[in-house]
C-alpha cells in the first residue's frame, strides 16, 4: 500500500523528540552563518550567493543524471545578478532558463505559488519537449500513470506508483493551499515536508525532483525572510543519492510517520550549513588578502591565477600546475611565481625543497603566536582544523583533504595552514 492510498495521507506526523535537537542545531548554525555574513560587504555577499546558487543548480540537476556546464551556470547567474565573472563562458539558452527558475523562486520567495507558475518552471526544464529522447508532456500536469522503476527491460523493479492522473488536480490544490499559508511549524520542517509531499504526488511527467528541491529552497528563504541564499541541500543530496531514494521509497510505502525523512533531511541541512561556513571563510580570507595586496602591481594572468587559488582550487601551487592552468610555458610560470615571491605574495611551503610548492601570504605576521592546541580531526570523512584563538576562543574550520594531508605529512607549515584558513580572524582582531 502506498502512502497516497491511505485516508488523509497528508496528515504527516513525526517524533518531535528525534527532530528537536537537529532543528536547534540548524538554527544555531544558521545564526552563526548569518553572523559571519554580517561582516561581508554587499559585493562579497552577492558573490557568495552566486557561487551557492551555481552549485545548487548543478547538483540538483546531477541528482537526476543531468550534467550542466558549471562555467555556463556561473556565467548566467553572474550576468543576471550584475556581477563580474572572471571566467566568462556563454551560457546556453537551456542553462539560462534553468537559472531563471531558481532566481525567480528564491528572490520572490514570498509570491503566491500557483499551478501556472509550476507549469512554467517545469516547461523551462524541457524546452524541446523531450526528456532522454522521449517526448513528454510539458507545461501541464501529467495525464498518464507514473511508475518509478529501475532495472533492465523485463526485469524492472517498481519503487513507487504515483497517484492516478485523475487525482492530481485535487491533490495539488491541497498542496498549494498548504504551501501558501502560514503555519505554526518551522520553515525547516515545512521545507522537508514540501519536498516529500510534492515528489509523492509526482504531478509532472518529468522534472518533479528538481521542482521539489526548488520549493524546499523557497520555503527556507521564506522562513529566513531573505533573498540571499548561501547554502543548499542539493549538493548534499547528490553526495548521498542512494539514501535519498531509499528513504523516499520507505516513506512512500509508510503510514504517514515521516520521522526518518525529517531526520535525514535535517542532517543534510546541517552538512550544507557547514559547507557554506567553509565558503564564507574562503571569501573572508580572500577579501582580507586583496585589501593587503591591492596596491601591488600584478599582471592580469597573475591576478587570475591568484583568484583561482584564493577561491579554493584544490591543488598545490607549483610551476607545473601554474603553467597548466594559465596555459603558458613552464618558464613563464616560473617567472610569474618568482615575481610573486619577491613581492611577498607567495612563499615556499617547505624552503629548499627539491620540487618547490608555494603558499599564498595572506598576512606577513607569524600567525602561530595567536593560535594554540592546533590539530586536525576528521568527521564523517571531512577534515577540520581545530585550535584555540588567543588561548580562549575555540575555532573549527573546514579544510581541504589535500591541505590536511600535506600538513600531517609535514609538507605544509603550520603558519601557512593558519594563513589560509584563519587570517581573517587575526585581521578582525587587529582592527
Amino acid at each position: 500500500m502506498y502512502i497516497h492510498e491511505r485516508d488523509n495521507w497528508t496528515d504527516f506526523r513525526w517524533d518531535t523528540s528525534k527532530v528537536e535537537l537537529l532543528q536547534e542545531e540548524i538554527f544555531r548554525k544558521q545564526g552563526l552563518l548569518y553572523g559571519r555574513l554580517a561582516s561581508l560587504g554587499f559585493d562579497s555577499k552577492i558573490h557568495a550567493m552566486a557561487e551557492n546558487l551555481t552549485y545548487d543548480i548543478v547538483y540538483s540537476s546531477e541528482v537526476e543524471g543531468i550534467r550542466l556546464n558549471v562555467d555556463q551556470v556561473r556565467s548566467s547567474i553572474a550576468r543576471k545578478l550584475g556581477i563580474e565573472n572572471v571566467k566568462h563562458t556563454a551560457p546556453s539558452h537551456y542553462v539560462d532558463s534553468v537559472v531563471n527558475v531558481m532566481l525567480e523562486a528564491v528572490q520572490h520567495y514570498d509570491m503566491i505559488l500557483t499551478k501556472e507558475r509550476l507549469y512554467a518552471w517545469q516547461a523551462a526544464f524541457f524546452p524541446s519537449g523531450y526528456s532522454e529522447g522521449s517526448q513528454i508532456e510539458i507545461g501541464q500536469y501529467r495525464t498518464n500513470e507514473e511508475h518509478i522503476v529501475s532495472g533492465m527491460f523485463g526485469r524492472e523493479k517498481i519503487h513507487y506508483i504515483a497517484p492516478s492522473p485523475d487525482c492530481i488536480e485535487e491533490e495539488m490544490q491541497k498542496f498549494l493551499r498548504w504551501f501558501n499559508k502560514e503555519e505554526p511549524v518551522s520553515s525547516v520542517i515545512r521545507s522537508a515536508i514540501a519536498h516529500f509531499w510534492f515528489v509523492s504526488i509526482h504531478p509532472f511527467e518529468d522534472g518533479n525532483g528538481r521542482l521539489a528541491r526548488i520549493l524546499s529552497d523557497m520555503l527556507l528563504a521564506r522562513g529566513e525572510k531573505s533573498r540571499f541564499r548561501f547554502y543548499n541541500i542539493s549538493s548534499q543530496i547528490n553526495k548521498d543519492k542512494k539514501h535519498y531514494y531509499d528513504i523516499l521509497e520507505r516513506m512512500q510505502r509508510g503510514d504517514g510517520d515521516v520521522t526518518e525523512w525529517l531526520v535525514w533531511y535535517m542532517q543534510k541541512l546541517v552538512d550544507a550549513l557547514d559547507e557554506a561556513g567553509a565558503t564564507i571563510t574562503t571569501i573572508l580570507n580572500k577579501s582580507f588578502f586583496w585589501q593587503k595586496a591591492s596596491a601591488i602591481p600584478l599582471t592580469e594572468r597573475q591576478t587570475q591565477m591568484l583568484n583561482l587559488f584564493l577561491d579554493g582550487y584544490e591543488a598545490k601551487i607549483t610551476s607545473k600546475t601554474w603553467a597548466t592552468l594559465a596555459k603558458c610555458s613552464k618558464d613563464t610560470a616560473i617567472r610569474d611565481i618568482q615575481d610573486l615571491v619577491d613581492k611577498n605574495i607567495l612563499v615556499e611551503s617547505i624552503p629548499g625543497a627539491k620540487r618547490p610548492s608555494y603558499s599564498i601570504v595572506y598576512d606577513k605576521e607569524d600567525l602561530t603566536q595567536f593560535f594554540t592546541d592546533v590539530n586536525i580531526t576528521e568527521e564523517n570523512g571531512v577534515p577540520y582544523l581545530h585550535a584555540l584563538f588567543k588561548t580562549k576562543k575555540p575555532i573549527c574550520e573546514r579544510v581541504t583533504k589535500l591541505d590536511a594531508d600535506r600538513y600531517q605529512k609535514g609538507d605544509l607549515l603550520l603558519n601557512d595552514l593558519l594563513n589560509k584558513y584563519c587570517s581573517y580572524m587575526v585581521a578582525d582582531n587587529k582592527e
